[in-house]
């Protein structure tokens, strides 16, 4: 990393701005009248490199007539790689409302400096000629379309985007063979996809094909791993491969039966349960384990519960089930 002072992963060093060259003030008002874009004519229009002595021409004054965005970024930075690439492509998917403007920090640190950046990537939007909003850190492109439809730029989803959510559809509908197909489209447009990744893991997993599932998995990057679909993907991988060899459910409930404390039998038969799909019955026995020794195993059976959710996801109907179920014993 270089010594200019500049960190990955921080803050912004103060609020939005600060003046440059007395040229503005950032004491702006988020709802000013949005300016009517002027469409760019072309991708080379549409994303520029700026300098110190540029910015003016390229910022205050090109955002009279469309949307900024300032991307501080520098050559060592490795979220930044990441992020400019997503920023680039929005910006061609807005049709003339948006313009990105880069400046390297290495190269040009007066700006960022004047601004407060103190770590990046940092990113501002400037809407008539002033700074409005901004982000800091590597975001993925529904949070820059949801960061810039709060400034007034509406970006509809891409062709993938839809792809992704009528593929989570069907796989939440338990039609597994059709999402896959999906996925694996979206894996032709975009062969790094998290989200596609994930979601074939989950397909491969529901089709009883884990070592697919963990192929899968192992296609994401370290740096990559962070996302809500890679924790619940491998949350699902881990549940199934916890549940291998508990497939005699008759003897797990007749251990159950025989001796209602046996609470590692009733454990087994929980995720034996998860294993098959019974939710509401994994769920169950493992409610079951906390009403009658909270702390056994070292507060096991609700941990082993939280995997679960994480697994299923928040919005799974197993999962709201088992957090009614968990408040109901938990709080009573």
């Amino acid at each position: 990393m270089s010594g200019s002072g500049y960190s990955v992963g921080g803050s912004f060093g103060g609020s939005l701005g600060g003046g440059y060259g007395g040229g503005y003030q950032t004491n702006t008002q988020a709802g000013a009248a949005s300016p009517s874009a002027a469409p760019a004519a072309n991708a080379a229009d549409l994303i520029v490199d700026t300098t110190t002595q540029t910015f003016v021409q390229d910022v205050i004054e090109g955002s009279r007539n469309q949307v900024v965005l300032v991307d501080f970024w520098a050559p060592w930075c490795g979220p930044c790689k990441q992020l400019t690439p997503t920023l680039e492509k929005v910006v061609k998917e807005a049709n003339g409302a948006l313009k990105l403007v880069k400046m390297n920090i290495e190269d040009y640190p007066e700006v960022a400096g004047q601004m407060g950046v103190q770590s990046i990537p940092a990113v501002f939007a400037f809407k008539g000629g002033q700074p409005v909003d901004g982000f800091m850190g590597a975001q993925t492109e529904g949070e820059i379309k949801k960061f810039l439809d709060r400034i007034g730029v509406n970006i509809g989803p891409s062709d993938l985007e839809v792809m992704l959510e009528k593929a989570d559809e069907l796989r939440d509908a338990e039609g597994y063979p059709e999402a896959a197909q999906l996925y694996g489209s979206a894996l032709s447009i975009d062969a790094g996809n998290v989200q596609a990744l994930c979601g074939l893991a989950m397909c491969y997993l529901a089709l009883g094909e884990k070592d697919h599932a963990k192929q899968m998995l192992d296609m994401i990057p370290e740096d990559e791993q962070n996302s809500q679909h890679f924790a619940a993907a491998k949350a699902a991988l881990e549940l199934a491969e916890q549940s291998e060899g508990l497939d005699d459910l008759a003897e797990l409930r007749e251990r159950v039966e025989a001796n209602a404390d046996d609470h590692q039998a009733r454990f087994d038969l929980a995720l034996a349960l998860g294993g098959k799909g019974d939710k509401t019955g994994a769920v169950d026995e493992l409610i079951e384990i906390i009403r009658r020794d909270r702390e056994w195993n070292e507060d096991g059976a609700r941990k082993q519960l939280l995997q679960f959710f994480e697994a299923w996801g928040f919005k799974d109907a197993g999962s709201a089930y088992g957090r009614r179920k968990l408040s109901s014993i938990l709080f009573s």
